[in-house]
């Protein structure tokens, strides 16, 4: 209950801090808040050829003007002059601290009078669209302002909202105009500068692909920041630098577009996004060069300039996002999961895109650019999400060579132990025999002459030598598991002949084997090795038998092409270390066991093509699953 107070206060804070916020409505009074006016009416007249805008020029009596609404712009190919007045009325104001914000004047030279005083004048060669901003007072209530606008390629005169109020509102209206461009575009980017110093780590793995995208994210974000009002209102006298880096920008993305797409959909049908990058590449080159030579020349030399830039690139991005989104959506109807994420992204950029450039030159330029920027978003996450699958999908497979490169070395390891092992067990196992058979067969004439006392250690030492030899047999197995006499066998009856050897066996121990195996499995083998490896295999679970009832379940089927033989007891188990040893040489669990056996049951079912593979549980049993190559007889 301490904490109580303490958080009583911070959502007294939290509450005060959301009431004192920018707009204070909350606060104040509804009489006191003072909403901006419209205005909606104005006079407008043609300039004189040759005019500067000069306020003397629109003092005479003899003026006409034309009255208009809003709603509507002026064209200035309907008259030679290319320039035009525009007069209106300064509502009443009640506030000393007001203004008058216009949303946009068309033109590409602006000149504004209050009565007879200049007080803003704007001058760009390209850009026509002019947010502006002027600080009024009380004493202005009823003063009439002057807008001369000159424009020599398209509309003219006043477009959008002409508003006026308090200073404050209006001004924070004017300063966010455009600035959401400036922090979208900058996102852009930086976002490429950052991923284009990733390039460095990237060695050969997708650069080409990565730098791509990287230029087009570069130049999406900087065509939007240098066609963003904001620039073009604080900082107008760069304006000659904005348009030569939008311009650069673009003849630099298209060509980069290009080859992303072509890296990631591929050539297209009878090549058609090879052809694509290839000619987008020299129109981006001729285009770069005019513009090259346009800045060098200081705007003197503008003809290439002109037709290669000015009036054709337009119809050029139109055609390039046509074909591109197309052919994006032909390989997406393939279900290629790269092409449906660039067709939702590029989809919706391209058709939005389309749709304004048809609207504004339906509109002949009077329309602004805007829905464009934000389905750039749309598109870059689309670009971003595609090379990040790449990546992923290249991670993937490293890791899945890793994988397997890890089996084939353990692999290759255990081929070179088992070649060596192979080696000495050929060379060492005939010379060892043969010494041991004439030694068994001389105990066997002294058995026949010692007494009572002696005939034991003799048996014991026969029974060893017995225990020796089929050592040498199993290393000799090892060494050469290949077989002489390859035939069919039926796995029923290769297992009758088993549980004959080995169910006295089991019986004597407690336990007991049952069988079900179909009389229609063949494989391919040695009848006599396919018998010692399962023999090795069951006589390994009779002799785990925890002293109760023992059970071994033997079972086999078909499937898959494969015959596979389940061989499951109810034994002492294995812990997961002992089980990832099984097979290796002189590993075993038993006390006198040498681990010979279970190599050699691995050897032969690896020299019939089979596989092996034992699952156990500490206490609970272990069950082996062999498979082999099913053979159709």
């Amino acid at each position: 209950m301490r904490n109580v107070p303490k958080a009583i206060i911070i959502v007294w804070m939290t509450v005060w801090m959301i009431l004192c916020m920018p707009h204070g409505l909350i606060l104040a009074a509804p009489e006191e808040i003072q909403e901006p006016t419209s205005i909606t009416r104005w006079e407008v007249k043609w300039g004189k050829a040759g005019d500067q805008g000069f306020i003397s020029e629109v003092m005479g009596e003899d003026e006409i003007w034309e009255r208009q609404s809003a709603d509507q712009i002026m064209d200035m190919t309907k008259e030679p002059s290319g320039s035009l007045w525009t007069r209106l009325t300064i509502p009443s104001l009640h506030d000393g601290s007001s203004a008058i914000r216009f949303e946009n004047i068309k033109g590409t030279h602006i000149v504004i009078y209050l009565e007879d005083r200049k007080v803003y004048e704007n001058y760009h060669y390209n850009y026509d669209n002019n947010a502006v901003f002027l600080p009024l007072s009380a004493d202005h209530s009823g003063n009439t302002l002057y807008v001369w606008a000159q424009n020599e390629r398209g509309w003219v005169g006043i477009q959008g909202d002409v508003q006026v109020g308090p200073y404050a509102m209006l001004q924070e209206q004017y300063i966010h105009n455009g600035l959401m461009d400036i922090i979208l575009g900058s996102t852009f980017v930086f976002t490429s500068l950052i991923m284009l110093s990733c390039t460095f780590f990237l060695g050969k793995f997708h650069k080409g692909l990565w730098i791509s995208l990287c230029v087009v994210m570069g130049s999406i974000g900087t065509m939007v920041i240098t066609y963003s009002k904001f620039l073009y209102t604080f900082y107008q006298v760069y304006g000659d630098l904005y348009s030569v880096l939008f311009d650069t920008a673009m003849l630099l993305g298209m060509p980069a577009l290009c080859y992303f797409f072509e890296q990631i959909i591929g050539p297209g049908v009878y090549g058609i996004f090879t052809k694509v990058r290839k000619i987008q590449w020299t129109y981006s080159s001729i285009a770069l060069f005019s513009l090259f030579i346009y800045v060098v020349s200081g705007g003197q030399w503008n003809l290439l300039y002109s037709l290669f830039v000015t009036r054709v690139v337009g119809i050029v991005l139109v055609i390039l996002l046509i074909i591109l989104l197309a052919g994006t959506i032909t390989r997406a109807l393939q279900r290629n999961r790269e092409a449906i994420l660039l067709a939702s992204g590029f989809g919706t950029f391209s058709l939005i895109s389309v749709l304004e450039l048809l609207w504004y030159f339906q509109r002949n330029g009077t329309y602004h650019l805007f829905w464009w920027k934000w389905s750039m978003v749309a598109f870059v996450i689309s670009l971003i999400a595609i090379l990040g699958s790449r990546f992923a999908e290249k991670h993937n497979k490293v890791l899945e060579y890793s994988k397997e490169l890890e089996l084939f070395n353990n692999e290759l390891q255990r081929s070179e132990k088992m070649e060596i092992i192979s080696e000495l067990a050929a060379s060492v196992a005939h010379e060892v025999r043969n010494p041991l058979q004439v030694t068994r067969g001389f105990l066997q004439l002294m058995t026949e002459q010692e007494d009572n006392k002696n005939k034991g250690y003799v048996r014991i030492a026969l029974e060893e030598l017995d225990r020796a030899s089929g050592i040498i047999t199993d290393f000799l197995t090892f060494a050469k598991p290949e077989f002489d006499h390859i035939i069919s066998l039926n796995i029923s009856h290769e297992f009758d002949h088993i549980e004959g050897i080995l169910v006295p066996m089991a019986n004597l121990e407690g336990g007991k084997i049952t069988t079900d195996i179909p009389p229609n499995l063949y494989i391919r083998g040695n009848s006599s090795k396919f018998k010692q490896a399962f023999i090795n295999i069951i006589k390994n679970s009779i002799e785990a038998f925890q002293g109760g009832e023992g059970q071994i379940d033997i079972w086999a089927y078909s499937q898959d092409g494969q015959v596979k033989v389940h061989v499951r007891d109810n034994g002492e188990g294995m812990s997961e270390e002992a089980l990832s040893r099984l097979g290796e040489p002189y590993f075993s669990n038993k006390i006198k066991g040498t681990g010979l056996g279970m190599m050699v049951t691995f050897r032969i079912v690896e020299a019939m093509n089979g596989q092996i593979t034992f699952t156990s549980t500490k206490g609970v049993g272990t069950e082996a699953v062999v498979s082999f190559p099913e053979f159709d007889k």
